[in-house]
């Protein structure tokens, strides 16, 4: 028994399509590879050698995981926009216009007025994994961003070139109070822009538009959205349940020149490769090259370890300070004496006054009759929405909390450095003053 096999791994999902001798799908396998290339693809191929264990495969691989498969397999390798091409002219001979988006990668394919293929570069802005990153943070997934769109009743501009952009974008909504329902479809939109701009380039998108690939599968808004902005009627539209296989469909067409190979030939050869060949990386140098060092590294760093007190045996004044992240919350309560009562840190979950009143309720718990909070401070994203909210004394700039909390460990500190959830602080201080040209 022989089939033709189309492999198909992404940058975050692999799939395989089996076609029989008519080209029909006798078997399908879609799961996330979780960066562990080698096992998924062993696991795809175990199924089908449990459903057809003396069956004889003609095997193309495509995505942009897949070349280092092709290399240890001996298969040859074929580009997704390609297959994707291909794949359609064999099901929908009268689509003018493919739309495909992957885990991190868009496709625009025009099929008239001239063959032409079009795919993004190294940046993941608009696909699959920009919908993942903006989803976690209103505290869902794609599926639950696609269920607020439905409720939609305003569309925001967000910028989609790049996660961190969105994310300023989102976080003054979040904070200003905007429906969680607008921001999900003004996500959706905002893949939509970016294809649009980012791949047809002023190229009009007209006529029968497929769309592919898991995104515009699985996520009807998003399709919705698409639909909409480009005007289209019901029956221009195609979408497929299987649209996320489209590549592996592709890929299986193509492979029926090949030479066929036992699939248990195929399973030996694979269990044989490396993790790092099968991704095409050689990996990094370690960051500790032996316990000592990991033991020196951890050493200096506990020089700059804050006092702590247990709340419940100090009496008299404390201070509270307040970080209202882009994605998370912090807090601290001190002592006169400068040691930490009190701690808390949480996922704002997309409602930072929610995730601030929980702390608060938290502390006040906890504290003590004794204890009176003198004097609060909120720097962050949310500064002027927390302070207006919960009538804190007053609001700092980030920069300058920074710097406070660094000159205790070390008085005479130039340059401070902090990665935070959307953002890179470079701090240059100069005479004791923070350098105004510090970047962020």
């Amino acid at each position: 028994m022989e089939f033709q096999v189309g492999l198909d791994v992404g940058s975050t999902t692999a799939k395989m399509v089996v076609l029989n001798n008519k080209k029909e799908i006798v078997f399908k396998s879609y799961q996330r590879h979780f960066s562990d290339i080698k096992n998924t693809t062993l696991t795809l191929l175990k199924q089908l050698a449990q459903r057809f264990p003396e069956a004889k495969l003609k095997m193309n691989a495509s995505g942009s995981s897949g070349l280092g498969l092709c290399d240890g397999l001996g298969i040859p390798f074929i580009q997704e926009v390609v297959a994707c091409t291909e794949a359609v002219k064999s099901t929908e001979r009268n689509i003018d216009v493919i739309i495909e988006l992957g885990g991190e990668d868009a496709k625009l394919i025009y099929l008239t007025n001239g063959l032409e293929q079009r795919m993004n570069s190294a940046c993941a802005g608009g696909t699959g994994a920009f919908i993942d990153q903006i989803a976690s943070l209103l505290n869902t997934d794609a599926a639950g961003l696609n269920t607020l769109a439905q409720a939609v009743e305003k569309i925001y501009p967000i910028a989609s070139r790049c996660g961190v952009f969105a994310k300023t974008d989102i976080q003054p909504l979040l904070n200003e109070g905007a429906r969680r329902e607008d921001i999900a479809a003004s996500v959706f939109q905002a893949v939509v822009n970016q294809t649009i701009a980012g791949l047809a380039s002023g190229r009009p998108i007209r006529g029968n538009v497929a769309f592919l690939g898991g995104p515009l599968t699985f996520l009807p808004e998003l399709r919705k959205r698409f639909v909409e902005t480009l005007h289209l009627k019901d029956e221009q539209v195609m979408h497929s349940q299987d649209g996320q296989y489209y590549v592996a469909i592709g890929a299986a067409l193509e492979s029926g020149r090949n030479s066929s190979m036992d699939i248990e030939q195929i399973l030996q050869l694979l269990s044989k490769m490396n993790q790092t060949t099968t991704t095409k990386s050689k990996g990094n140098d370690p960051l500790f090259r032996h316990a000592q060092e990991l033991e020196e590294f951890q050493k200096r760093h506990a020089q700059a370890t804050v006092d702590k007190r247990p709340l419940s045996t100090y009496k008299g004044n404390a201070f509270l300070g307040i970080d209202a992240g882009s994605t998370t919350t912090k807090m601290v309560l001190i002592n006169e004496d400068e040691e930490v009562l009190y701690n808390f840190y949480e996922k704002n979950k997309g409602n930072p006054i929610e995730t601030v009143r929980t702390g608060l309720k938290d502390l006040y718990k906890q504290l003590p009759d004794d204890v009176h909070i003198v004097r609060s401070t909120v720097t962050g994203y949310g500064e002027k929405l927390i302070q207006a909210a919960f009538k804190v004394d007053e609001g700092e700039i980030e920069t300058v909390a920074h710097y406070q909390a660094a000159k205790k460990f070390q008085p005479d500190v130039d340059f401070i450095i902090d990665i935070g959830g959307q953002d890179m602080k470079c701090i240059r201080i100069k005479d004791g003053v923070i350098d105004p040209n510090s970047s962020k």
